[in-house]
Parts: C-alpha cells; sequence; structure tokens
C-alpha cells in the first residue's frame, strides 16, 4: 500500500506515454511524500463510462501511519491534482481512504 486506482472515461482516455508520466509522478509522490515503499506502490488506470461528475475519479487506499498526518494528506493531494491536471488536462476528484495496519488482510 498505497494503492493508487484512476477512473477516465473511455472517451479521454490520455495516450500510453501520459499516463507513464502520471505513473512515475504518482509513484514519486508516494515514495516522497507518504515514504511508501517502492515494492509497496500500485497504480492503476480503469476505463470507465462516465455518468456524472468530474471525468476523473482518483482513489487512494493506503495503510495509516504516524508520518502521515493531514497536512501531509494535504500535501499529497494538492501534488497528485496537479500531476492529474498536468497529464490528463481533466479535472479530479480524489479521494483517499486510510486503513489500519490490523484491519489489512493481504498476500503478495
Amino acid at each position: 500500500m498505497p494503492n493508487v486506482t484512476f477512473h477516465l472515461p473511455a472517451g479521454q482516455m490520455p495516450s500510453d506515454e501520459k499516463l507513464t508520466e502520471l505513473s512515475r509522478d504518482c509513484v514519486n509522490l508516494c515514495t516522497t511524500v507518504l515514504e511508501a515503499a517502492l515494492k509497496n506502490v500500485h497504480v492503476n488506470f480503469v476505463e470507465v463510462r462516465h455518468g456524472h461528475g468530474h471525468p476523473v475519479f482518483a482513489e487512494v487506499q493506503y495503510r495509516v501511519e504516524t508520518i502521515r498526518t493531514p497536512s501531509v494528506m494535504n500535501e499529497f493531494m494538492e501534488a497528485l491534482d496537479d500531476a492529474i491536471a498536468q497529464h490528463t488536462g481533466l479535472t479530479a476528484r480524489i479521494r483517499c481512504f486510510g486503513h489500519a495496519a490490523s484491519n489489512i488482510h493481504a498476500r503478495n
């Protein structure tokens, strides 16, 4: 963890190059701002049929840690918002969900 999933409208999916750049920026933010280990960062892009709301929905699932204070999460979301706008040209709704380690049951 963190797992970052971008839901993007099918008709506005950025080029592979732009998605690679966004993924790189996202991984960088996760490893620097959130101090996550590189091996624990996952980034996914999901093509969706958009119905209503912002064109991009970014969902971030992360493990609660003492270093991930509200101000750190705000810094992360601000930088992620900038990266999304830069690489997609679209407005995003970003939601971050923290999970206590005791509530995470994972494999691989």
